[in-house]
C-alpha cells in the first residue's frame, strides 16, 4: 500500500461517513505486479501527478490517496485480491472515491462492493459494454452490478462498443475480407469479441468463426488449425498480455505468415510489445484509446512532457486516463461544494460533468457514466514499442 497527499485527519466517528472530515480518501486499486505491472504503476504515477498538481487537497478539504496492489503475484489481479481492497476502501469513513480497476473483470467484481457503499468509482481503463450499458451486454448486465439500484461508476474510457467499431475500420482499412476472433475467455478479452461479431457484418467484415483459447494451454495448435482452415486473412484477439498473448501470436504468425494480427487495447503495453520477435511484430495491429501526444489539446501533451521528465520515461499508454480519471474526481468533489464529504453529492457531481475540457479533449458524462469520448487512435508495432499510425472517429461509423 501507498499513501500520499496528506495526514491522517479523521471525521467524527459518530457521524456517518465522516460527516465533519477534514481529510478525504482516495483509493487507486490496479495489479502492481504481473505482465501488466507496468502499466499499472504508470497510471498510478499519473494519479500522484494529478493530486500533486492540486495540491493534495480541495478547498478545505485535504486529500489522502492510497494504491493498493490488486494482484496476487505474476498472473495479474486475482478476485479475493480486488474483494479485498474493494472492502478496505469501502469500510474506510473517509474514502470519497476509488479510482479502478485496470481490468473489467475486476471491476465487476468491486462495483457491487462500491454500490453498496455508495462510493464514486472512476476506472481508467475498463472498456467492457455490460458495466454500464444494457445493449449488447450480457443477461443482467448492468443493474446486477449496482445492488443499491444508484449508478456509482463511471470511466473516462470510451467503451468497448466504442472499441469494437474502431476495431471494424482498422481492418476494413487494413484490407482484410474475413476475420477469425479468438479470445481468452474472460470478462473483458470475450466481450471485446461479442461486440466486434454483433457488428462486423452490417459494415461488410466476414466474421470466419469465433473460438476460446486456453492460456495455460503448451501450444495453441488445435485452435489455430480452425484458423487456418476458416480461410481468414485476418485474426483479431480479445484478451490481455497475459493470457499468453506473446505465444498465441508467434504461432499464429508461423501457421499463418501473411495473416495481419490484431489486438485490442488489452495488448497496448510494452509488457506486450517489447516481447515481439521482429517479424511477428510486423504483422501486429493494436486498437489503443491513446493517440499521438501531438493530437492532444496543450494540456494533455504537456502532460506528456511532465511525465517524461518527472520519471525518465514515456509513460505507457493508459497512463493519461489515469490522470484524467484523478481530476476529474477531484472536480467531482470540487462541483459538490461543502458537501464534498458526502459521497452521494461527489456521485451526483460526476454524473453532472457537461463539456469538460480535459487533456482528453472536450467530453461530458452521460447517465450511465460513459464518456462522451469517441476516438480511438489505429497503432502498429516498431522496434519493441507501439507506433501510432491514426485516428479512428466512430462517430464517423454510424
Amino acid at each position: 500500500m501507498v499513501a500520499c497527499g496528506g495526514n491522517n485527519g479523521s471525521g467524527d466517528p459518530s457521524q456517518p461517513d465522516g460527516a465533519n472530515a477534514t481529510t478525504l480518501t482516495i483509493y487507486s486499486s490496479l495489479p502492481l505486479r504481473g505482465a501488466s505491472s507496468g502499466q499499472s504503476e504508470s497510471i498510478v504515477n499519473s494519479e500522484k501527478l494529478a493530486l500533486e498538481d492540486a495540491g493534495g487537497r480541495v478547498g478545505k478539504f485535504i486529500v489522502k490517496y492510497v494504491s493498493l496492489d490488486d494482484s496476487a503475484g505474476p498472473a495479474g489481479w486475482e478476485p479475493k485480491s480486488v474483494s479485498e481492497a474493494a472492502r478496505k476502501a469501502a469500510q474506510d469513513k473517509t474514502t470519497i472515491g476509488y479510482l479502478g480497476d485496470l481490468d473489467s473483470g475486476a471491476s465487476a467484481i468491486s462495483i457491487p462492493v462500491l454500490n453498496e457503499a455508495g462510493i464514486l468509482q472512476i476506472s481508467p481503463s475498463n472498456t467492457a459494454v455490460g458495466l454500464t450499458e444494457s445493449e449488447g451486454a450480457d443477461k443482467g448486465e448492468p443493474e446486477k452490478y449496482y445492488p443499491s439500484g444508484k449508478r456509482t461508476f463511471g470511466r473516462v474510457i470510451p467503451a468497448d462498443n466504442v472499441q469494437a467499431a474502431a476495431q471494424i475500420t482498422y481492418q476494413h482499412d487494413e484490407g482484410c475480407t474475413s476475420t477469425f476472433l479468438l479470445h481468452d475467455n474472460e470478462f473483458y478479452g470475450k466481450g471485446i469479441v461479442d461486440q466486434v461479431a454483433a457488428k462486423a457484418p452490417a459494415r461488410g467484415l466476414q466474421i470466419a468463426g469465433t473460438e476460446p483459447i486456453d492460456p495455460q494451454a503448451v501450444d495453441q495448435r488445435s485452435v489455430i488449425e480452425k484458423v487456418v482452415a476458416s480461410g481468414a486473412d485476418c485474426v483479431l484477439f480479445g484478451g490481455r498480455t497475459q493470457s499468453n498473448a506473446v505465444q498465441l501470436f508467434t504461432e499464429l504468425h508461423a501457421a499463418l505468415p501473411t495473416a495481419k494480427l490484431f489486438g485490442a487495447d488489452g495488448l497496448a503495453e510494452t509488457a506486450f510489445t517489447s516481447k515481439l520477435d521482429a517479424a511477428v511484430a510486423k504483422q501486429v495491429y493494436i486498437t489503443t484509446p491513446t493517440l499521438d501526444p501531438r493530437l492532444y489539446p496543450p494540456s494533455g501533451q504537456d502532460f506528456f512532457r511532465t511525465y517524461k521528465a518527472r520519471f525518465g520515461e514515456d509513460p505507457e499508454p493508459l497512463a493519461i486516463y489515469g490522470y484524467e480519471a484523478m481530476k476529474v474526481m477531484l472536480l467531482a468533489i470540487q462541483n459538490a461544494g461543502d458537501h464534498a464529504n458526502d459521497k452521494q453529492a461527489v456521485v451526483d457531481a460526476f454524473f453532472g460533468i457537461k463539456d469538460r475540457d480535459s487533456v482528453l479533449g472536450t467530453y461530458s458524462i452521460d447517465e450511465n457514466g460513459d464518456t462522451t469520448l469517441a476516438e480511438y487512435g489505429a497503432a502498429t508495432v516498431k522496434n519493441g514499442k507501439l507506433a501510432f499510425q491514426k485516428v479512428i472517429d466512430t462517430n464517423s461509423t454510424k
